[in-house]
């Protein structure tokens, strides 16, 4: 593979590593040695030049001053951020030294990874680790943080992450952004929208919970309380049935329990759906005729609703729709809600499940972190957080934190900056980017794996996952074994070389160096068979039955979250992603300040004025936020937008400590409010399904 790194000037290929379906092709500017420039590659077949503010901005965050240089070792109190450096050679030997002793003593069970897609790389984010746990025998790590129930729930109706192709939606003549903010999240398919609406007169309608980006670009807004989508599809298909806007010989073609769907939504009456959505009677009647009487038409399923507690099903329900209404046979019509199936790697090969001893070890799902740091038995007496910031973005954050102040546990970070749970550490690694490295990269929208070469050295002393987790196997004693010598071209190699996916026939390793950007084999779903039982969308699902749910598309009321005026929702916002940017200045100079979006009728009778701050707050804990009043939002909702870092100052490395009043740096810590609970299906979060008071200060 060819090296940039020691070409001081010029222009130079690169993936965004952001976890976001457009993964965009990049091209970077180098002069003297650093990046001076990101922009959109126009070669990208998808993506064409067009990147957003995040990346654009990249530059700023990879060359921030405040960039980890060199390993810490904590010298002060767990969340005070007072460190002294050390060498790698004592950082390894201190944290290898420490887990052969508790395996002595506890079994490798007592030592958990926490990790995440910081870094989208397949070898960064699930390569050599997941190879290094499992050989260690650790506690296993349930990653359902983002999309687990919708996956799953998508999986019952239509067998796997298969959708239509985004390229094809240029010919849509309908677009429903159902729960996703595509303008701040999957902008290339808001531009795709945009083109085709420019040129062909295509509508949109945006559905969700608050009147954000996308919402204000749309035909036409529906506003629906947060939770009831899943009624709202239902009383869509009731319309659909009872004005024959559906396709019956697709229905007896691809399809099985068209029948029964049809007498089960008979109950789902748009008086009946009203009532428990918010949406107005004549609203749901002219949405089922503009879908069932429009084709093509397109639904863009997004991550929104199914953060909450009936959000798998939720997806599932709606991922019903194309099929009632034959838009899968039409091309630009049909469905995403993702696309990762098509190229699906040779997971057996890349993360070598094989060197797993123990089947039976135990499993501890990442959304409930603060409660396995605080009560599972036997403790957890070692974290190890990589490619995550679950201090600021795992749910119940309060919980989370008190974890990690446990003097007992043992806490290793390796990120690029002291993150706030970094502040926790005993040992900090620093990470390096992704243009340091190399890796294979595959969206989940789009349908284009892409390399990544190194661009630029490795800042100071900062290594990547990969050779991290080289280096603790061999000091734990088994770097020998042959999973750890791989090069992360064989590595690729493998991961492209997956006989169980035809979509990769012919991408391989070579041809991905010299082009960059290689797209899977795609085609139409149908006509055609689906990886279900019955190899048909399954609008009946036995095997939903089997596991417990209802096996029809059924709506379930949120679980009680206690006695609080507002429903609250906090959404992803347009300059971060998730915990990344929050903490790089050029990015919260684009956001500027966290809101908390107000219904004006709700706060007239709370005598809150917009500008003002208010307490926010339920049993899990409280926040402060400015409010912002209209009516973007439905009465008794309230919406906040981004992750905010603790930054009242800056921790740094030496004697130097981080905020001097950490109950300020909380302020506005929002996952301090959200539950910990587990959503219908995959394990998934809940974080939309919590319920707050709101007062002024």
């Amino acid at each position: 593979m060819p090296s940039f790194v020691d070409v001081p000037n010029g222009v130079f290929h690169a993936v965004c590593p952001l976890d976001c379906p457009d993964q965009c092709g990049l091209l970077l500017h180098k002069a003297d040695g650093k990046i001076v420039k990101v922009e959109g590659d126009p070669r990208h077949p998808v993506t064409k030049g067009h990147i957003c503010n995040k990346v654009r901005n990249m530059n700023e965050r990879i060359h921030d001053e405040h960039r980890l240089k060199y390993p810490l070792k904590r010298v002060g109190p767990k969340g005070e951020g007072t460190f002294t450096p050390i060498s790698w050679e004592e950082a390894l030997q201190t944290i290898t030294s420490r887990w052969k002793k508790l395996i002595e003593s506890d079994g490798p069970e007592s030592i958990l990874p926490y990790s995440f897609y910081g870094n989208m790389g397949r070898l960064s984010a699930e390569g050599m680790d997941r190879r290094f746990w499992n050989h260690l025998g650790a506690t296993r790590l349930d990653r359902t943080i983002c999309s687990s129930a919708g996956s799953s729930g998508y999986q019952y109706t239509m067998g796997g992450s298969l959708g239509i192709d985004p390229e094809d939606t240029i010919h849509s003549n309908l677009f429903i952004f159902w729960g996703i903010n595509a303008a701040s999240t999957n902008m290339h398919q808001v531009a795709l929208a945009q083109k085709v609406r420019k040129q062909n007169g295509a509508k949109w309608i945006v559905i969700d919970v608050h009147k954000n980006q996308t919402g204000r670009l749309a035909d036409w807004f529906i506003p629906i309380l947060p939770g009831t989508d899943s009624a709202l599809a239902l009383g869509i298909m009731h319309i659909l049935f009872a004005e024959n806007m559906v396709d019956h010989d697709f229905l007896q073609k691809y399809t099985i329990g068209h029948e029964e769907l049809r007498e089960h939504v008979q109950q789902y009456d748009p008086a009946s759906v009203s009532t428990i959505t918010g949406v107005p009677v004549e609203d749901i009647f002219k949405l089922a005729r503009m879908y069932g009487k429009t084709s093509p038409s397109f639904i863009r399923i997004g991550n929104g609703p199914q953060h909450h507690d009936n959000g798998g099903m939720f997806v599932r329900t709606v991922a019903c729709l194309p099929a009632l209404t034959g838009q899968w046979l039409v091309k630009g019509g049909g469905a995403i809600k993702g696309n990762s199936a098509y190229l699906e790697p040779n997971t057996v090969s890349l993360q070598r499940p094989d060197l797993l001893k123990n089947k039976h070890t135990r499993v501890v799902n990442m959304n409930q972190l603060g409660e396995a740091l605080l009560t599972l038995d036997p403790p957890v007496k070692s974290l190890y957080v990589y490619g995550s910031n679950p201090a600021l973005v795992a749910p119940s954050s309060n919980k989370v934190r008190q974890g990690l102040e446990r003097e007992d546990l043992f806490l290793v970070v390796h990120d690029l900056f002291l993150t706030e749970t970094a502040k926790y550490a005993d040992i900090v690694l620093p990470a390096t980017s992704s243009f340091e490295n190399t890796d294979l990269y595959t969206s989940y929208w789009h349908h284009y794996a892409q390399i990544q070469q190194p661009v630029i050295a490795p800042y100071e002393e900062s290594k990547s996952n990969v050779e991290v987790f080289r280096l603790l196997a061999i000091g734990m004693g088994f770097g020998d074994v042959a999973a750890f010598k791989e090069t992360e071209e064989e590595m690729m190699v493998g991961a492209l070389d997956n006989p169980r996916n035809s979509f990769l026939e012919g991408l391989k390793y070579d041809a991905l160096v010299e082009r960059q950007y290689l797209k899977a084999k795609v085609k139409p779903l149908f006509p055609g068979t689906l990886p279900t039982p019955s190899e048909k969308i399954e609008l009946y699902s036995e095997r939903m039955k089997q596991d417990g749910y209802p096996p029809l598309p059924t709506y379930i009321p949120l679980v009680d979250d206690g006695d609080h005026g507002y429903q609250f929702v906090p959404g992803p916002n347009h300059n971060f992603l998730n915990s990344t940017f929050s903490n790089n200045q050029k990015h919260i100079g684009l956001e500027k300040e966290p809101r908390l979006h107000m219904n004006r009728l709700d706060a007239l009778a709370a005598g809150i004025e917009e500008g003002e701050i208010v307490r926010v707050w339920n049993s899990r804990g409280e926040c402060e936020l400015k409010v912002a009043v209209g009516d973007n939002v439905l009465p008794g909702v309230v919406v906040s937008q981004g992750l905010w870092a603790d930054t009242v100052g800056r921790s740094r490395s030496g004697s130097e400590s981080g905020d001097a009043n950490p109950n300020q740096s909380k302020r506005h810590l929002l996952n301090a409010l959200t539950p910990d609970r587990i959503a219908d299906m995959g394990g998934g979060a809940t974080f939309f399904s919590g319920r707050v008071s709101v007062e002024k200060i």
